[in-house]
């Protein structure tokens, strides 16, 4: 399958260019991330590259920020702004997942019920400024609604029933404040209306995990590609057996809890595979004596991330997998720093956002002495810099993951060792 195969009626009109390569043979876009990927990281000229992943090049992305845009009662628009300001209506967008493409229309609806005002950007007024839809694997949904005051706020829950009527998968719907006349996604406050957070069912063959996401949490926004991501890096981490892995930046918990299954499952796959299925039906829990953590010579798993609605997210993943991880809110990098030498761990993951890791970080993982670090970047160019500052390193393995086909982003995941 090639993107040319892949018609867009909106990119050919002019009318959004956020695919900026879809014209381009989707077997060269992916090759071309991987040639750009091998040439900033150069110097890995021993390591292996293994195959680029992808989930296919549409129909992956599990969450849509859709921009609010039209007039009040209607008609409405849903999908993004234009040169002018105003809204452009996607809602036949091809990326969006199934189960997004298909409520879009009910959302504008909706919207139109409810009689909110579309913010319009140009006159700096307006009530409803977004509207953020996820996907889970089961095909439920988080709606996220976000407005300028208390009042929008009242006006959707309000016209709660409806909405559950029309979107009868969501599970989550909230509202989020954003007064302010700036050019942001969300404000810092957010209402929840129905639910707490959506399920996202990932895991390992043998081991089901289920990672929760609240309305501000992070997570990748191409599932498939995020579960493969997973299984690699748990992959590498496990063919270590270590006693002690830190997770920095680690979100909800994706790399840790599936790291920490890898592990349990190399070490005595028939014990803990029947204690997985068990604790998936429901049967285990983080107190179970005959649970994972009861396997002898467990690896020390803690996760590092600043949010501590994620840290509780991670925390309720890991007590329902019956997994023994620690979870705790901090900012990455002070912690590596205030963490004795004693309590530096046998391997370490990062994935810091687009900036990386920063001066301070990387020099200090170059001088911490830890033998394996996994280092997952959305940003090649921020990783190379890290890498720059690490020389005592050297690239073993690497894999190109696609998270975003039709641009040049992407996900690369590499495996450090220790050359001295």
């Amino acid at each position: 399958m090639t993107a040319s195969q892949l018609r867009c009626h909106y990119f050919e009109a002019g009318r959004c260019r956020s695919c900026s390569l879809i014209e381009t043979a989707y077997d060269a876009q992916l090759l071309e991330k991987e040639r750009r990927c091998r040439e900033l990281l150069r110097e890995a000229h021993d390591a292996v590259w293994l195959p680029t992943f992808t989930a296919g090049d549409r129909g992956f992305r599990n969450r849509a920020k859709l921009v609010v845009g039209g007039n009040a009662g209607g008609p409405v628009t849903l999908g993004i702004l234009g040169p002018d300001g105003r809204g452009v209506d996607l809602r036949e967008c091809a990326i969006q997942a199934p189960g997004i493409a298909s409520v879009i229309a009910e959302l504008a609806s909706f919207i139109e019920v409810t009689g909110l005002a579309p913010y319009d950007v140009p006159a700096r007024q307006g009530e409803l400024k977004f509207v953020h839809v996820t996907e889970a694997p089961d095909g439920a949904l988080m709606l996220r609604f976000v407005v300028r005051s208390d009042a929008g706020c009242a006006v959707v829950r309000s016209h709660l029933s409806v909405l559950q009527q029309r979107v009868p998968q969501a599970s989550v719907i909230s509202v989020n404040l954003l007064p302010e006349h700036k050019a942001v996604l969300e404000g810092e406050r957010e209402v929840l209306l129905v639910g707490e957070s959506l399920p996202m069912q990932l895991g390992l063959d043998g081991w089901p995990l289920t990672l929760h996401l609240r309305p501000q949490s992070f997570f990748q926004t191409n599932t498939g590609v995020a579960r493969a991501l997973y299984a690699q890096v748990a992959d590498w981490v496990a063919a270590r057996s270590p006693r002690s892995l830190w997770d920095l930046y680690c979100g909800v918990g994706g790399f840790a809890l599936h790291c920490a299954a890898a592990i349990e499952l190399r070490r005595a796959p028939a014990q803990t595979q029947t204690q997985a299925g068990a604790a998936a039906a429901g049967g285990g829990g983080a107190g179970d004596v005959t649970g994972p953590a009861a396997v002898g010579g467990a690896c020390e798993v803690l996760g590092v991330e600043l949010s501590e609605a994620a840290v509780q997210s991670a925390q309720r993943s890991s007590s329902e997998a019956n997994l023994q991880a620690t979870f705790i809110a901090a900012d990455a990098t002070q912690f590596a720093l205030n963490a004795t030498r004693d309590e530096r761990p046998e391997v370490l993951i990062v994935n810091p956002p687009r900036r990386g890791l920063g001066q301070q970080l990387a020099q200090w993982i170059e001088s911490s002495g830890i033998d394996c670090v996994v280092y997952s970047s959305c940003n090649p160019d921020s990783l190379a810099r890290d890498l720059a500052l690490m020389p005592s390193y050297r690239i073993d393995s690497a894999r190109v993951f696609d998270m975003f086909p039709h641009t040049t982003h992407l996900e690369v995941a590499i495996l450090l060792s220790r050359n001295f």
